[in-house]
């Protein structure tokens, strides 16, 4: 059996052989989805695998130096879509970092038009991301970093939107 991978004529298909028979399958060209857990100190980030069925937790990154980083993350990952927690209080109103992340959220869309935002609600997902570091038997000084946390809570972000629309 022969494998034909025609990068420079087709690079959505690839073809091979088999006696005198030629078979045509299309690409599934897969890429990553970015988590953004916003904080007004630390922001946590997460991304799945390029197959977008692993979560993992990426990296606390100062809020401060956010835009930079994603701006370097998005140029050198294929990104599909950021998804950033959006934070509502129990009553259903926003509180003031929901309405922070939203203006990161609108900056970051003028500078990516192409690759979709959305919001998920973040709700206990720091109170999640700590069960899960001591039910894994993590070590109290790796919880008590917030910014473990912060990543771990951007991962549950992610797992959540994944588990609403890929179903």
């Amino acid at each position: 059996m022969q494998i034909y991978n025609i990068n420079i004529l087709s690079p959505k298909y690839f073809f091979y052989k088999k006696k005198h028979f030629i078979f045509v399958f299309q690409k599934e060209i897969m890429a990553r989805i970015l988590a953004i857990d916003y904080g007004g100190k630390r922001t946590g980030l997460a991304t799945t695998d390029n197959s977008q069925l692993i979560v993992s937790p990426l990296e606390t990154v100062d809020t401060t130096k956010l835009t930079p980083f994603v701006k370097n993350y998005l140029q050198t990952n294929n990104v599909e879509r950021i998804i950033i927690g959006h934070s509502i209080n129990l009553d259903g109103t926003e509180n003031p970092i929901a309405v922070q992340a939203k203006l990161f959220g609108n900056n970051l869309q003028k500078l990516f038009p192409n690759i979709p935002i959305e919001y998920y609600n973040e709700q206990y997902t720091s109170k999640m991301a700590t069960a899960a570091m001591v039910a894994g038997g993590f070590k109290k000084k790796y919880r008590q970093d917030k910014g473990n946390t912060d990543k771990m809570a951007a991962a549950y972000i992610l797992q959540g939107w994944i588990d609403e629309n890929k179903s």
